[in-house]
């Protein structure tokens, strides 16, 4: 594929846009988004953010994401005209973090928020969204992509001025019904819900008596029900609503304000005494569990391959996974861009992320089903007797329908079967289909292609090109919240979406396989791709045998060496003390190798960066 030196257009500036431009930006290329409302999109949709985007936004340098969003509350079910909670139940059980796991729980954002806080990062990059700025086609060839777009001009926006905007590659974050999947001709699979029409929006609502530690919900979804979310995004009395019925027409209702208050309160059931102060946003939409067939053609890719409009008050999975898409894409992109990379591991988009969008569809749709079909258990709770005549209650259909299980955290999405991931310790008769691409996190299990655990703790006693600064023997370093000790680090800080991480685990700084790592990594790897650190096994305040053998030479390899101090990091990456083992973490967290030495290593960054003649044949001098 030709070179070209234009700039990467992204379509639309939702979360999945905004995460796609802002890691190329991360990665230097230049990038244009462009969206084509007016203004900033208003509206909480899907609110929940998934443990695994809260890494994603971690890696782009984004945490206030994180610090800002708010628990998940526990969901209450009331009658129809009563504040009386019939059941309280936990959406989701909170989960203690862990080393590995620092981000181990589902919280709620916004999406006018999240996309505030990135649009932030991403100005500060020099990269701005470009509104009333709307695709309506494009071409492509070898060199480039040749998109024409109409821009809205004036303060009415009546004048409209057509510009081909041309791109060395184009990212559709333009949804469903967007023309960059419709001109692609990417086919849809899977179903629309035409039975489960939905209306949602934002609304500022006074009920006496009724609290904001819960989320509400009045009715049956085998019937009528209204959702009631409290989010002081919108305010003191902001809440965030969804409305379904089996019994009445909801259509038209999101552009008939009277009419729509009118409904809210009979869905409440509570008269006059439900005082809607004002209508901030609303929509309306049939749930689809639909998946595209393949994720791009040539230079044009879309991210957002699921069209999974299915409402979860859990926030679902369909922000989540559209913004992993974007991340997948992004990073690839920019080693292609610059010129580091062929352009077949654009391929590897498809391959990685098919997979795991094809899972997701089954089981959100198995949760789709138990909220609302009618063969799953009523409403409300009937009382049941167990083997032993004592009595219990059984899950009501929609209590199973909101109950999330841990594999929507996502923290077990995998590439296992990806083309370019390589293991070495893991035996070739061990299927990747075996787990899944949507699997659950697996205590004392890691392959190549899985999520890289974090690990705080680790001291430095090496910097690049400098000598040691070592913790001498009897000072006892003070304990942070943050990474576990004072003057340490974590691996999630060491990662990042710019470059590949290289941990060569070892005993010591003397063992020959570390130096012809570090040698390998000089000669196949451009030193900006690619950050180096050794991590050795025991105390930082130890006598340092284990640095003995490191000479002038050895520290000009630009490797950071770490003493993993509390362990965790042995223990996360399944590393014995005396071992040789290296992993490499790719630009978006993922462990693209775990190897022995040098042939597993060249073996992996050949399939990101493509065979470079001899510079790949160094000897493998020292293989464990």
């Amino acid at each position: 594929m030709t070179t070209c030196t234009a700039p990467v257009l992204v379509v639309g500036a939702g979360p999945t846009g905004i995460a796609a431009a802002l890691t190329l930006a991360r990665n230097n290329v230049p990038v244009r988004i462009i969206e084509k409302e007016p203004e900033h999109r208003r509206g909480q949709r899907g609110a929940g953010i998934q443990p695994r985007t809260f890494e994603v936004f971690h890696l782009l340098r984004v945490p206030e994401i994180h610090e800002r969003a708010t628990p998940v509350p526990p969901a209450q079910t009331h009658q129809r005209g009563s504040l009386e909670p019939l059941k309280t139940f936990n959406v989701v059980d909170y989960t203690e973090p862990t080393p590995a796991i620092p981000y181990y729980n589902a919280k709620l954002m916004g999406q006018p928020t999240l996309e505030a806080i990135a649009r932030e990062h991403l100005a500060k990059l020099g990269c701005t969204v470009e509104l009333g700025t709307r695709l309506i086609a494009f071409s492509q060839d070898e060199k480039c992509v040749r998109a024409k777009v109409v821009k809205s001009r004036g303060d009415s926006g009546e004048e409209e001025v057509e510009e081909e905007i041309e791109a060395a590659y184009m990212i559709g974050a333009d949804g469903a019904k967007g023309v960059t999947r419709k001109q692609l001709g990417l086919t849809f699979l899977g179903t629309t819900r035409e039975d489960n029409f939905l209306v949602l929006g934002d609304i500022r609502l006074e009920v006496e008596g009724l609290d904001r530690a819960h989320w509400h919900f009045f009715g049956e979804t085998l019937h009528d029900v209204i959702t009631l979310r409290p989010t002081d995004e919108l305010g003191k009395d902001g809440w965030q609503f969804v409305m379904s019925s089996r019994t009445l027409d909801l259509q038209g209702l999101a552009r008939d304000e009277e009419a729509l208050v009118n409904r809210i309160k009979y869905f409440v059931g509570l008269g006059d005494d439900v005082k809607v102060k004002e209508v901030m946003w609303a929509s309306e939409f049939t749930p689809n569990m639909r998946m595209v067939d393949k994720f791009g053609v040539g230079r044009v890719f879309v991210a957002g391959g699921m069209d999974l409009t299915v409402h979860s008050p859990a926030g679902g999975q369909g922000l989540n996974s559209s913004v992993q898409d974007a991340f997948n894409i992004a990073w690839k992109i920019a080693l292609v861009y610059k010129g580091f990379s062929p352009a077949s591991l654009l391929d590897t988009y498809t391959a990685e992320r098919l997979p795991v969008i094809a899972e997701m569809l089954g089981f959100t749709t198995k949760m789709h089903k138990l909220m609302f079909d009618a063969s799953s258990v009523e409403h409300t709770a009937q009382p049941t007797a167990d083997d032993d005549g004592k009595s219990k209650d059984t899950k009501t259909n929609l209590e199973r329908g909101l109950r999330r299980e841990s594999n929507v955290y996502m923290l077990g999405v995998n590439y296992r079967s990806s083309p370019i991931v390589v293991d070495e310790f893991t035996p070739a008769t061990e299927a990747p289909a075996a787990h899944g691409a949507y699997g659950d996190i697996q205590e004392g299990v890691l392959r190549a292609g899985d999520r890289a655990p974090d690990a705080p703790g680790l001291v430095s006693i090496i910097t690049p090109n400098h000598a040691p600064h070592l913790i001498s023997s009897g000072s006892q370093p003070a304990v942070s919240s943050s990474s576990g000790m004072a003057g340490s680090t974590r691996m999630f800080d060491i990662f990042g979406s710019t470059h590949h991480t290289v941990i060569i685990f070892a005993p010591a700084l003397a063992v020959p396989a570390v130096r012809s790592i570090l040698v390998t990594l000089q000669r196949v790897v451009p030193k900006e791709l690619v950050t180096r650190v050794v991590v050795l096994p025991g105390s930082a305040s130890e006598p340092d045998s284990r640095l003995e053998t490191c000479s002038e030479g050895d520290q000009a390899t630009e490797a950071e060496v770490l003493v993993d101090h509390a362990g965790h990091a042995y223990r996360g990456y399944i590393v014995e003390s005396q071992e040789v083992k290296v992993v490499v973490v790719r630009p978006d967290g993922v462990v693209g190798a775990i190897v022995r030495g040098v042939t597993g290593l060249e073996q992996y960054f050949e399939g990101v960066f493509g065979k470079k003649g001899d510079t790949l044949a160094l000897e493998d001098a020292v293989q464990i």
